[in-house]
């Protein structure tokens, strides 16, 4: 069972998240969070030097493991990650719709376009997110080659590093549209392109 103050530090780190999500890392106040959180200050400051600290663990406690469990759980014993992947983008689009999420985008690309010219520490944290994203899908994209699924003349590192930049700047822009049917449209041209890396 959790202690009290492991118990505090989850709550923190989950009202740092929702925060940091919906005002972004800049506007995101201390306040509110440890409003959200039903803690103290002194609470926060026990478990963090301070916001810069806070944002670090955020990405690496709360949007790496979200970044893990959404993009590369599904694929990780995949030997058809195309069709995997497919799976996993519609399952991401429908719940997208169902829950209304599309206003925030993607948590990791809000905080990279927000913090990367202004924080090294944190564009660091966020570049191994997108690195350790970008190794899984390459991984999946060999083990795909090695099954016959996917094209043997394509390089896993190159496709897994688009996929990752297709799939950030889909998010991206259809938040900043705030349109579902442009999430479609892209998502649409993401599988033709999966569908072009078949033998």
């Amino acid at each position: 069972m959790a202690k009290a103050p492991e118990n505090t530090r989850r709550r923190i780190l989950e009202a740092a998240f929702d925060e940091f999500y919906k005002n972004g890392f800049q506007g995101g106040s201390l306040n509110d969070i440890v409003d959200k959180a039903g803690t103290t200050k002194g609470a926060l400051f026990h478990h963090f030097e301070g916001k810069n600290d806070l944002g670090h663990a955020v990405v690496e406690e709360v949007v790496q493991p979200m970044i893990k469990q959404r993009w590369l759980d599904p694929l990780a014993s995949s030997i058809d990650p195309i069709e995997d992947l497919k799976s996993v983008l519609h399952e991401f689009v429908s719940n997208v719709a169902q829950q209304g999420r599309l206003e925030h985008g993607c948590p990791l690309n809000n905080l990279a376009q927000e913090m990367s010219p202004l924080n090294e520490g944190l564009r660091d944290q966020i570049e191994k997110v997108y690195g350790m994203w970008r190794e899984g899908l390459a991984a999946a994209f060999a083990r795909g080659i090695k099954a016959g699924k996917v094209r043997a003349n394509i390089s896993p590192r190159t496709v897994a590093a688009f996929i990752v930049a297709a799939q950030a700047g889909i998010i991206g822009t259809a938040k900043a549209a705030q349109s579902e049917e442009l999430m479609a449209e892209a998502g649409a041209g993401l599988f033709d392109y999966l569908d072009s890396l078949k033998p």
